[in-house]
């Protein structure tokens, strides 16, 4: 019992799979504060860099806009169109910044988690409707962190805030005594002096907040090590089917080899544990090949084909043993074997030559390997 808790416990980190299904599904670590403090931070340098440009453009703009002759004044008709220029006017000159800080709202996530779609994430999930999920939700421990940490958040810029006002009350006071173009571009730079002041805040809570989510993130995804197992089933294959498959193979590869034991010129022998078929052809092969080998019952049953179908067998224990031991099935013969294999091979051919033209059969060469 103990032993199944153990391995019902999530202990173990993600599995690369894990990690890959999560992010098909859209689980992946994200931080609010990083993309506030990224955004704050590319609006304050926006600003910073093209302040003055744009204090300057606001103030034509204000100027032209107020200044009218009476006929337009009157003129009810011209309002709209007024309106509209000035509109369009306003928003040009926003357009860096806004541009800016889309871009920066944009990549800040993905330095995080980087890019990921997910279509999953975009199906309705109706468990979402559940009140009771609901209310667990309000009142879990992640509700309660993300309380603090906006309280936590707020406290933070609404200090900040205070100091740069206080430090700045005289500045400020001063903006109405001010003509206006010096004014516009005053106060451009007293927000962006603000913002890169909360922006320096913002950026202590996402130094926080980062780590707080990865740990988070791998918390969630920590798995048991009876899913790991589980996982490595379903990806490798249970070793109840693996063993089947694997017999299966070699039961295959039995038949193609019994195939191939009557195409052999000679089967060497040990001469009960071990039986090696070799073929050689001339014209075709460098040097003899292994057609067939086998151990105890394999060798018994090439003995057996290659009786039926009166191949030769040659008893030679030395030789049987370095053969089966280092050549695979279709491969060549090692040069270390070349004189002993060319002896047997010799032997049957002058013995097949032999029978069919009634002479004396050859004596029976001695050989002789070094296993």
């Amino acid at each position: 019992m103990a032993e199944n808790d153990d391995a019902q416990e999530k202990t173990e980190s993600a599995t690369p799979k894990r990690l890959e299904d999560a992010r098909r599904k859209g689980q992946i670590p994200r931080s609010r504060e990083l993309s506030a403090a990224a955004v704050t931070m590319s609006g304050a340098a926006a600003l910073y860099m093209m302040g003055s440009q744009i204090a300057g453009k606001m103030y034509e703009l204000m100027e032209r806009s107020l200044t009218l002759s009476r006929e337009q004044a009157l003129d009810s008709t011209q309002m709209i169109p007024t309106l509209t220029s000035a509109a369009m006017d306003g928003l040009k000159m926003a357009a860096p910044v806004l541009g800016i800080i889309c871009l920066a709202a944009i990549l800040a996530p993905l330095a995080l988690g980087g890019w990921a779609f997910s279509t999953e994430s975009l199906m309705p999930q109706f468990k979402r409707l559940n009140p009771l999920s609901g209310v667990k939700r309000i009142f879990s421990s992640r509700a309660v962190i993300e309380l603090v940490k906006a309280l936590a958040k707020f406290g933070v810029v609404a200090l900040i805030a205070v100091l740069v006002l206080w430090s700045d009350v005289t500045a400020l006071l001063n903006l109405g005594q001010e003509p206006l173009n010096q004014a516009i571009s005053h106060t451009i730079s007293l927000a962006g002096k603000a913002l890169i002041a909360i922006t320096a805040g913002l950026l202590i809570i996402a130094g926080i907040d980062v780590p707080y989510q990865l740990y988070t993130h791998a918390k969630q995804l920590k798995m048991s090590r009876q899913e790991i197992r589980e996982e490595h089933k379903e990806s490798e294959g249970s070793p109840e089917v693996k063993g089947r498959i694997r017999q299966l193979q070699q039961q295959m590869a039995r038949q193609r080899m019994m195939q191939d034991v009557p195409k052999a010129d000679v089967i060497v022998t040990n001469p009960t544990h071990f039986a090696v078929a070799l073929r050689y052809d001339e014209k075709r092969m460098r040097a003899p090949i292994v057609v067939a080998k086998g151990v105890d019952l394999v060798a018994a049953r090439i003995r057996e084909v290659a009786a039926e179908h009166n191949v030769p067998i040659f008893e030679a224990p030395p030789l049987a043993r370095v053969l089966y031991k280092n050549v695979d099935i279709g491969g060549e013969i090692p040069s270390a074997v070349y004189q002993a294999v060319a002896q047997v091979l010799t032997y049957v051919f002058q013995l097949r030559v032999a029978k069919r033209s009634g002479f004396q059969p050859p004596p029976r060469p001695d050989v002789t390997v070094e296993e």
